[in-house]
């Protein structure tokens, strides 16, 4: 039995690779817009709408779609419950501020900023490549976050305002592909950061971090299977393997309605290829960029080389000079020397 019955019998309105083609082949503004791709990316397309292969929600229409928290709050709900480590219920998403910073240029495929039912701010990002200078940038969104709500608040509370209204952030970042740092740490595919002091005392520090390389944790699925409902979202979110999925629905039928909701949407041949073409655009925008980075820190770092090496040039190079000093001044000790043994056997 092949991955794609195996799909079709949990999702029988799944539709053939046929029936999706004679579609596409009968409408010309389909059928040029399918033209346009590559033959990696129509297969990847047709794969996804029959089930051949399972929908990645790192993909921004569906991750926004399936985990909307206008629509269905209670699933945002249980995925930051289980990666912040307390339950949390989303109260609503906040409205897309165009201030934000860097927005124009990161390398955000999803951005989601919802404020849960105590007051606190999470911002989830998914990132299909990893990024340069990973620490920096999320601090950079994280300081946003935090400004964006603390405006907010003074604003509503004018008079009666006080730092202690203001709730702790988070920013989460799925990335699809980790950055080389966190190659190092191979067994570990959540990572939380928090403000501590080295002294002991504590302080209310309102920013943390969770970064979760999703392309780590598929290593361990394959090795480990899942064994916790972490896993079980990790997979729903970053796993595209009918084996895998499958799996998933048998140890948590919670996520089969989602899935539901997924193929649901694969049936409206138009607007998943409207989709999909957006995902090339905003993937072949951040490769780009991401390029451009890479090639920053590296010049960056070649210039540091660079800089050390001169550095290093001008140390020898002042060692030299004063040796040749000492040499010059030994020369001219010797030359008096042999003028003054001359005079004694002068004399």
């Amino acid at each position: 039995m092949n991955s794609k019955t195996n799909l079709s019998k949990l999702f029988p309105m799944i539709k053939t690779k046929e029936q999706i083609l004679e579609e596409i082949n009968s409408n010309d503004t389909l059928r040029e817009k399918f033209e346009t791709w590559s033959e990696d990316q129509k297969e990847d397309f047709l794969s996804i709408c029959t089930g051949s292969k399972g929908v990645k929600m790192l993909y921004d229409c569906y991750f926004k779609e399936i985990l909307n928290p206008e629509y269905t709050p209670e699933r945002l709900s249980a995925l930051l419950s289980i990666i912040i480590g307390k339950k949390v219920t989303v109260k609503y998403q906040l409205p897309n501020d165009n201030t934000r910073i860097g927005d124009e240029l990161s390398l955000v495929i999803t951005d989601i900023v919802v404020e849960l039912e105590d007051g606190t701010l999470a911002n989830i990002e998914v990132q299909k490549l990893g990024y340069a200078f990973t620490g920096e940038r999320a601090s950079c969104y994280s300081a946003d976050l935090l400004l964006r709500q603390y405006k907010r608040v003074r604003d509503a509370l004018k008079k009666n305002f006080s730092y202690k209204n203001i709730a702790p952030v988070y920013t989460i970042v799925f990335l699809e592909s980790s950055p080389k740092p966190f190659k190092d740490y191979k067994d570990i595919f959540i990572h939380k950061f928090s403000a501590v002091s080295d002294s002991g005392l504590e302080l209310n520090m309102l920013q943390n971090y969770v970064f979760i390389p999703v392309d780590i944790f598929l290593e361990k699925l394959h090795n480990s299977g899942i064994q916790s409902e972490l896993d079980a979202w990790l997979t729903f979110i970053g796993c595209d393997e009918p084996e895998f999925i499958i799996k998933l629905i048998e140890k948590y039928p919670f996520f089969k309605a989602m899935y539901q909701d997924l193929y649901n949407m694969c049936l409206n041949t138009e607007r998943m290829m409207n989709m999909f073409s957006e995902e090339l655009r905003i993937l072949d925008r951040n490769t780009v960029k991401y390029m451009i980075d890479e090639l920053q820190e590296e010049l960056d770092d070649t210039k540091t080389q660079l800089s050390d090496t001169k550095s290093q040039l001008t140390d020898a190079q002042k060692l030299l000079s004063d040796a040749n000093s000492q040499l010059l001044d030994k020369e001219a000790t010797i030359a008096k020397l042999q003028e003054e043994l001359q005079k004694y056997q002068s004399k």
